[in-house]
């Protein structure tokens, strides 16, 4: 025993070894291939989920995979508040809207637009732009995020989880009775017992490697699927926190300013977990997934990640650069973040789809607000 103790002590402390396991280069690497996977799994489970239940993608994004997404958003502006600086949240959570909207969702709608189920959207919808009422209240009138709008934004995070599991146990049992009233007529047969031409042509119209993946899915079981869901939030956080840590390592390596680094590496981080599930959720062809996902994280921002840092440190309005004496914030975050939400929303509830329009204009909006961040920091 003690003989394998030293030598487990000599092998942690190896200078070589040491070097070899602190590459920032192999840690990124590693980060990244832990957020690739880490997607992959979790868009496995959360799709599989709604499939097995009937629950539509939309919805499952705009509550299990975006509080798994948001994960490492509530972990570090809890632990920012606890030492005092729970303003970060302010800025983190407006920053980090942006970016969802007007970067990762242009992305996917720009390159694939898809149609989208408007009922499941009204309350995702609807709960984001009362929350953002709340701040906008707050931010405009008193510039103080007391403990008591802490409370409220959390509050709004209950019934928003409440409203939409009622919605989504109204799916289940939607889905059971279309099941039982199509079982009589998936087992109809002709007077000789042999079924229906219909039937056949039907099935003949499925392809084969749907037929192939059809079992395989019916035999994933809920807590597999469930497991897939915790170990893929698990993995994209955790990839995430290596990948942002070492490429800021690697940028500042490479002389790169720290103030770059923080609108560039830092912002687009936080951000990587939607960035990565809305990749896959494409690549997989789950695109209201994708959409579900961007709307709800970009709620839990506001309601669970700020609410919960606001409660444990009441914070003011961040004090920082003014335009014309007022506050850059209340001139540029606030009416940017409100303009993106309503561009990718409000057309699609009208119109019930997605349009390559509204991916264009986002991703316009985002270089054009990234640009004069840029700007504005280094010239004033």
């Amino acid at each position: 025993m003690i003989t394998l103790l030293s030598f487990w002590e000599s092998y942690i402390t190896n200078p070589t070894l040491l070097r070899i396991v602190t590459n920032p280069y192999l840690l990124f690497a590693i980060g990244l291939v832990l957020l690739i996977k880490g997607g992959d799994w979790f868009v496995d489970g959360a799709s599989g989920v709604a499939k097995r239940y009937h629950v539509p993608e939309l919805l499952i994004g705009a509550t299990v995979v975006s509080i798994g997404t948001t994960l490492p958003e509530v972990m570090v502006s809890s632990g920012a508040a606890l030492k005092g600086v729970g303003d970060i949240a302010y800025g983190n959570a407006i920053g980090s809207i942006i970016c969802n909207t007007s970067l990762i969702a242009a992305i996917t709608i720009a390159i694939k637009p898809s149609r989208a189920d408007r009922k499941s959207l009204i309350v995702p919808v609807v709960s984001f732009f009362l929350a953002a009422a709340v701040y906008l209240v707050v931010a405009y009138g008193t510039g103080k995020f007391t403990r008591g709008v802490g409370i409220l934004l959390l509050a709004m995070f209950v019934v928003y989880v409440a409203l939409t599991v009622r919605q989504a146990i109204a799916g289940i049992r939607a889905g059971k009775d279309g099941a039982a009233g199509e079982a009589p007529a998936e087992k109809a047969t002709s007077a000789s017992g042999a079924v229906t031409a219909a039937e056949e042509q039907s099935s003949e119209n499925v392809p084969a490697e749907e037929k192939k993946d059809e079992k395989p899915e019916k035999e994933r079981s809920v807590l597999f699927l469930l497991g897939l869901i915790v170990i893929g939030a698990a993995f994209i956080a955790f990839g995430a926190d290596l990948l942002v840590d070492n490429a800021t390592i690697i940028a500042k390596n490479f002389g790169v300013s720290e103030a770059v680094i923080g609108l560039t590496v830092i912002a687009l981080g936080t951000s990587l977990p939607e960035l990565v599930t809305a990749i896959t959720s494409l690549a997989k062809g789950h695109g209201a997934l994708s959409l579900g996902n961007i709307i709800g994280a970009n709620l839990f921002n506001l309601v669970l990640v700020c609410g919960m840092a606001i409660t444990i440190s009441p914070f003011n309005l961040p004090s920082g650069k003014t335009i014309a004496g007022i506050n850059s914030s209340l001139v540029i975050d606030l009416p940017v973040m409100l303009f993106v939400m309503g561009l990718l929303t409000i057309p699609t509830i009208v119109r019930g789809k997605l349009s390559r329009v509204q991916g264009i204009v986002l991703l316009a909006t985002y270089v054009s607000f990234t640009a004069f961040q840029i700007v504005f920091s280094l010239c004033f």
